[in-house]
Order: structure tokens, then sequence, then C-alpha cells
């Protein structure tokens, strides 16, 4: 991978893990350059590659902003993959065909990232981690699923490969909307267990990635799929079944018994 590919990666990941919104001005190149651990130069090359692909907005004698982007994140490459995350808001059967396409795509990142991901990327994935239970400890399922999102970002990143990452990027809202839809269905579900079993999948996940063992990782994170999966097909299930008795009759639903 091309040092200035490395670097706006970085960058990438820099801007959507501080919320950066579109129209936001990113920090001072001096200030950032450090952030990143990287030269200016290195950092100049790659916002500049940012700015081409539409992501940023260089403005003279005034910085550098997020660019505005419309149904698109601001740290994704413009209209990349709009029409899925379309698709998955018109008919929630299709969050299925989402959690499959997540579990090739995710079984490579993690055997990958577990094999080449080097310290500052086991921090960063920590840090998601954290951040993950530090908001689920305080109920705000909004930014438990965002962390928990950047949580599989952080560790196709790691992975340090290009084509990967991108499509990761590419899918990041709709990873986005299917963990926010699947956490709201396990707490409608009234199991808060549910959602320690994610958080102890989660760390496995991360436990194999910081101590090299590929096959574990990728078997962590089916494992932790094939339970989302499982559980909020359980849920549709019994919904679905309330839903048909609910349109029965109320003759049928509550007979008058004959004395």
């Amino acid at each position: 991978m091309k040092l200035s590919d490395v670097v706006l990666q970085r960058l990438l990941t820099l801007v959507e893990s501080r919320d950066v919104l579109p129209g936001q001005k990113l920090p001072a190149e001096r200030r950032l350059a450090e952030q990143l651990g990287v030269s200016r130069a290195s950092l100049r090359e790659a916002i500049q590659k940012l700015v081409s692909q539409g992501v940023l907005e260089s403005r003279q004698g005034d910085g550098t902003y997020v660019k505005e982007q419309r149904h698109v994140s601001s740290f994704l490459l413009p209209d990349t993959f709009a029409p899925l995350a379309a698709l998955l808001s018109s008919d929630p059967e299709y969050r299925y065909d989402v959690l499959e396409a997540r579990m090739a795509l995710e079984s490579a990142t993690a055997w990958h990232a577990a094999l080449r991901a080097t310290t500052a990327d086991k921090d960063r994935i920590r840090h998601c981690f954290d951040v993950m239970l530090m908001h689920q400890k305080s109920g705000n399922r909004e930014l438990s699923s965002r962390a928990d999102a950047q949580f599989h970002l952080a560790i196709a990143q790691a992975s340090h490969n290009v084509v990967l990452l991108r499509v990761m990027h590419g899918l990041f809202e709709l990873v986005l909307t299917s963990v926010m839809h699947n956490r709201n269905t396990m707490f409608m579900l009234a199991t808060p267990e549910a959602i320690d079993d994610l958080t102890v999948q989660h760390a496995s996940l991360l436990e194999a990635i910081v101590q090299g063992d590929a096959a574990g990782a990728r078997d962590a994170v089916q494992e932790h799929l094939v339970f989302v999966r499982d559980t909020v097909r359980r849920y549709d299930d019994d919904e679905a079944r309330q839903q048909r008795y609910r349109s029965l009759p109320d003759a049928i639903r509550s007979p008058v018994i004959a004395r």
C-alpha cells in the first residue's frame, strides 16, 4: 500500500471517529499531521486526493472542510453504494442479505487484520470497543450503534487491504443502519443479556486480532453475525405470528364460552 493511501485511510478514519459533520472545518494542517503521526507533505497529498474525490473541500486562505454530501456520510466516497441504503429502507427483509454480505466481507477483514494489524491499528480497534461500551452503559442506542459499526470499520482498516477497506467504507451507512436496527430489536426483545452477548462477542474478536489469531478472529466474527441473524429472525418470526393472530376475527380470538 502506498504511503499516501495509508495516510488517506487514516485521515478518513479520523474524520469518521471525531464525527466531523459536512460543512465543518478540519483541524489545522500541522495539528492534523501530528494527530495522524505523518509528515505534512504526506498529509497534503492525501487531502488533495480526497478533494479530487469530492470528500473534502479546500478553501484558499481558510483551510479544509468536509464537503456537503447528500445521503452519504462525510467520510465516504461520493455516491458510493447509495442505492443499497435506499433498498434496505424500502424493504427491511434485505437486512438478512446485508448480514450475509457482511459475513463474507468481514470474515476476510478479520482474518487479515489479525495477521497485519499494527500497534496503532489495535489501539484504534480497542478505542472503538471502549466507546461502544461507554455508550451502552449510558443507554444511548444511536451512539453505541455508531461505535459498533466503527469497530468493524476499524478492523477493515487494520486488514491493510485497500479493496476490502474501500468496500467497507462504501457500505458503512448500510452497516450502520443494519446495526441500529439489530440493536433496537434486541432491546425490544427485553433481553439485556443479548446486548451482553454482543459485548462478549466483540471482546472475543478484539482479543483474537490483538493476539494475531487469524482463524480465531474469522470464527469470532462469524459467530457474532450468526447470533445477530438468529436473534433478529426470532423476533421477526414472533412479530409475524402476533400480526397473524391480531388479524383473526374477534369471535375466534375471544370466543364466548357457553354455560
